[in-house]
């Protein structure tokens, strides 16, 4: 449960293994380069943001609802003949790392947004987006993608698409905290769900996908009918106030990105995770 933002008790596996890290004196994993998309539509009442529950089986936050994501792959940095929008220099600049860095990581959003979705922030223009990404053919390469048989350059290379950058805002930047032998670097970013797209329930790291507005599910976490990790649950905090999509997609343009790199606090055989 999360409640509060700075100090957060820590139970199960996560406890387990923050108390392991402390008294032995481990040596922290290195983080993986990760993504993130906070993908969003508008209702009547409020923009909903998309979750997934992951499986109970995933070695990484297993049981924690999420946005889609994961780990940049080495063919995400082979893009820049695909590319539209903001430069990867721009992004460079959003994201406090190298240009060459900084498209890795926006390709792996939309990859990944694909992958866990379905949904394709890509177009055949600079001026387009592609529609129904529903089709057989789609969903073969998704799984190619999925399964890395298929390299993200050469799938927009074959179907003669460009990535669309300015589609995607810059949100936050989270850390694993240095406890957790599965650590990541993750950027996240938001998104509008295109019109004439849809999601679909097809990736097989989770067991569960929902439209929330935030609120709701933030009151879930609160309530303890749903789990979420810190990055996850204060996303969703921070996009309570935004009465549209494009309200914060807007506010993304000047949003402060700085590293959150929550630690751990020992007390009386009691783990808890503290974030600044």
């Amino acid at each position: 449960m999360v409640r509060d933002l700075k100090s957060q008790l820590l139970a199960g596996r996560m406890a387990a293994e923050a108390l392991a890290f402390e008294r032995e004196g481990r040596t922290a994993a290195e983080p993986r380069p990760a993504s993130t998309v906070i993908l969003l539509r508008d209702r009547t009442d409020g923009p909903e943001v998309y979750l997934l529950r992951r499986r109970q089986t995933m070695a990484f936050a297993a049981g924690m609802t999420v946005f889609p994501g994961g780990r940049v792959d080495p063919t995400d940095s082979s893009i820049a003949d695909s590319w539209s929008g903001p430069s990867p220099e721009w992004f460079g600049e959003r994201l406090g790392c190298s240009p060459e860095t900084a498209a890795a990581y926006v390709a792996a959003a939309v990859r990944e947004t694909f992958e866990e979705s379905g949904v394709l922030l890509a177009g055949r223009s600079t001026a387009s987006i592609v529609g129904d990404t529903t089709g057989d053919d789609w969903e073969a390469d998704r799984v190619a993608l999925e399964t890395r048989e298929l390299g993200f350059a050469d799938f927009l290379h074959r179907r003669g698409l460009v990535l669309r950058a300015d589609l995607l805002g810059a949100w936050a930047h989270w850390i694993t905290p240095e406890f957790e032998p599965r650590r990541y670097d993750t950027r996240f970013f938001v998104a509008a769900l295109p019109a004439g797209q849809v999601t679909r329930d097809v990736t097989s790291e989770s067991d569960q996908v929902a439209w929330m507005r935030p609120a709701d599910a933030v009151r879930a976490v609160e309530a303890g009918e749903m789990l979420m990790l810190p990055p996850t649950y204060l996303c969703c905090r921070d996009l309570i106030p935004y009465g549209a999509v494009a309200d914060a997609l807007a506010a993304s343009t000047d949003r402060e990105i700085r590293p959150i790199l929550p630690t751990v606090r020992v007390e009386d055989d009691q783990a808890y995770l503290e974030t600044t």
